[in-house]
C-alpha cells in the first residue's frame, strides 16, 4: 500500500518552504513513518496539516481606490488548501493560550472549524482539546537519539530561552533570569535577543550543543496554567539526556514517567532556592537516569508528531 502524503501550511515564517520538515523525526528516509510520508511542500498531498496557521482577519471597508490592496479573507485563504478534502485537513494550534492572544486563538479555531475536519490545540477553547504532539529542536538523527547512551556531561546547568518580552509571562521569565544572576546561581544561558546584562552566550543553531554537556536544564514554559500545554522545552532537554528542572502545567505528569523531570515550584525566591539545592550536587541526575531513558523512548516513539499523524491517517 502506498504511503499517504502529508503536506503543511503554516504561519511560521519559512516553514511551508522547508521540504525536509520533520524528516529528522523518523528513522526512515524522506519523512516516512508507518503509513505516511511527510512532504511539507507537496503540491497535491493526501492530507494537509495546518500547523499554527493564522487565518486572515476581516478588514474594515476601504476606499474604492485601495480595494486592490486588501488582504485575503479567511474564505479566500481556503483556496490555498491544495484541493485536499475537508475531512483530511488537520488544524493544530501550537502556541500557548496566553491572555494576550486568546481572541486570536478563538478566531483561528472558529475559522478552522469551517475548513478542517479535525481542529485541536492545547487549551479548552479548541474543538478537540489535547496535548501537542512532540517536535524537537536538537539536530541529531532519529537513530542517534534512539540508540545513544548519555553523552559526556561536564557542566552543571543550562537554560536556552529568548529575550522576547511581549507578554506578562515573558516578562516574568526574564525577571527570574535576572534574579538567578543577582544571586550568583551557576548556569549557562543561551538564546536570541537577550539583554547584555543577563550574561548570555548568544544563539545556537543546534540546541544539542547547549544542552548535551550539562546535567540539568532549566525548562521554563511560557505558560503553566492548564493541564494540556507542554512544549519542546521539555522534549529537547530529555533527548539531550539532561534532567529538566521544569516549570509548567500538569500535562507533563500525564505524559512522562515519574522521576524523569523535577518540578520547579515557582519563579521567585523559592524557585531560586530549589535550583541552588538541586544543582549543588549531581545526585538527582544520577537517580533519574533510568527515568530519563524511559522518557526519551516515549518522546521518540509515542509522542512524536509523525506517530500522531500516522495514527490519524489510519482511520481513512
Amino acid at each position: 500500500m502506498s504511503k499517504k502524503i502529508v503536506g503543511i501550511i503554516s504561519s511560521y515564517q519559512g516553514l511551508g518552504h522547508q521540504r525536509d520538515w520533520l524528516w529528522k523525526q523518523t528513522p526512515h528516509p524522506f519523512g516516512v513513518w508507518g503509513n505516511i510520508q511527510m512532504l511539507a511542500t507537496a503540491e497535491q498531498p493526501d492530507f494537509l496539516l495546518l500547523y499554527q496557521f493564522d487565518f486572515p482577519k476581516p478588514q474594515p471597508p476601504s476606499p474604492w481606490w485601495k480595494s486592490w490592496r486588501k488582504p485575503p479573507s479567511a474564505k479566500a485563504a481556503a483556496l490555498s488548501f491544495k484541493n485536499v478534502p475537508i475531512e483530511r485537513r488537520i488544524y493544530s494550534l501550537r502556541e500557548p493560550p496566553l491572555e494576550e492572544v486568546l481572541e486570536t486563538n478563538q478566531y483561528n479555531y472558529s475559522c478552522a472549524s469551517q475548513y478542517c475536519g479535525y481542529v485541536t490545540g492545547p487549551d479548552e477553547l479548541a474543538p478537540k482539546p489535547d496535548y501537542m504532539p512532540a517536535i524537537w529542536y536538537v539536530g541529531n538523527t532519529f537513530q542517534e537519539l534512539n540508540e545513544m547512551s548519555p553523552p559526556e556531561k561536564i557542566k552543571p546547568c543550562c537554560w536556552i530561552t529568548s529575550g522576547i518580552d511581549r507578554t506578562e509571562n515573558h516578562r516574568k521569565r526574564l525577571a527570574f533570569i535576572q534574579l538567578l544572576r543577582d544571586n550568583n546561581i551557576d548556569f549557562d544561558l543561551y538564546g536570541r535577543n537577550l539583554a547584555p546584562n543577563l550574561g548570555g552566550y548568544g544563539t545556537l543553531q543546534n540546541k544539542w550543543y547547549g544542552m548535551a554537556p550539562y546535567y540539568y536544564n532549566l525548562s521554563i514554559e511560557n505558560y503553566a496554567e492548564n493541564d494540556l500545554y507542554v512544549s519542546e522545552k521539555l522534549w529537547d532537554a530529555l533527548l539531550a539526556w539532561c534532567l529538566p528542572i521544569y516549570y509548567g502545567g500538569s500535562a507533563a505528569d500525564k505524559l512522562l514517567p515519574p522521576g524523569s523531570f523535577l518540578r520547579l515550584p515557582s519563579l521567585d525566591e523559592k524557585g531560586l532556592a530549589y535550583i541552588r539545592e538541586v544543582t549543588a550536587s549531581l545526585d538527582a541526575w544520577h537517580e533519574a537516569k533510568a527515568a530519563i531513558a524511559e522518557a526519551r523512548q516515549i518522546i521518540l516513539h509515542k509522542l512524536n508528531l509523525l506517530a500522531w499523524l500516522s495514527d490519524y491517517v489510519t482511520q481513512f
